[in-house]
């Protein structure tokens, strides 16, 4: 549930460095009171991440993450701060449309399995302190999920890309398309794989990245 999800990313691609963000009351920041809405991480991270916008930058975010991505995003021009070249959301539908996460439905049993499934997916093994761990933290996650919502869409001044993975259960290519009233430059992906796909980095997802960046550098 923290920025370790993505160590099997490289730390280039083709020349663009990729940067973590560890969000608080994780992994070495598990001493961070959570933070509370995907409104008030924004607020955050707008402040944060200020040392890194001196240069052309893009976000991703997969499922819940794209959400804070999408409002950090949206929330830097505000602070008349750089805005991301590129904001990409995976697997997540539409602000407008939320909440709608598959997690919200389960109890602490169902979800004690999924985060075991997930462990194992990563190549570990499920660790009784950890997951117990994870669980206080998903259970908070989920409670940012579950009240996060806008009455209708809010646009953003840059490109947006949309990825469906194509063998995803968890939200279908059409449950997507909410996000077509988000801009003016708004692009809808399939991607070969399932929802958890991306922890591998796969090809196509690099491959897309790498274009998008290359793209939208200055000339």
């Amino acid at each position: 549930m923290g920025a370790s999800m993505f160590n099997r990313w490289p730390r280039w691609i083709d020349g663009v460095e990729v940067c973590l963000v560890q969000l608080p009351g994780r992994e070495n920041r598990v001493r961070e009171p959570h933070y509370r809405s995907y409104p008030e991480l924004a607020e955050v991270l707008a402040d944060q991440l200020l040392p890194l916008l001196d240069r052309p930058f893009a976000f991703f975010g997969h499922c819940a993450g794209a959400l804070p991505a999408y409002e950090t995003a949206r929330r830097l021009p505000l602070h008349r701060l750089p805005a991301p070249r590129s904001l990409v959301v995976s697997a997540q539908v539409a602000p407008h449309h939320c909440p709608h996460d598959r997690f919200l439905t389960l109890d602490d049993a169902e979800l004690l399995d999924e985060l075991a499934a997930l462990a194992v997916r990563r190549g570990g093994q499920p660790d009784p302190a950890m997951l117990a761990l994870s669980m206080a933290v998903l259970r908070a996650d989920l409670e940012a999920n579950r009240y996060y919502r806008l009455d209708e869409p809010a646009p953003v001044a840059m490109t947006v890309s949309v990825l469906h993975w194509a063998d995803d259960p968890e939200v279908t290519e059409a449950e997507l398309r909410g996000w077509e009233h988000y801009g003016d430059d708004v692009r809808f992906e399939v991607l070969p794989g399932g929802h958890y796909d991306f922890l591998a980095a796969p090809g196509p997802l690099l491959t897309l990245l790498s274009a998008q960046l290359q793209e939208r550098a200055p000339r």
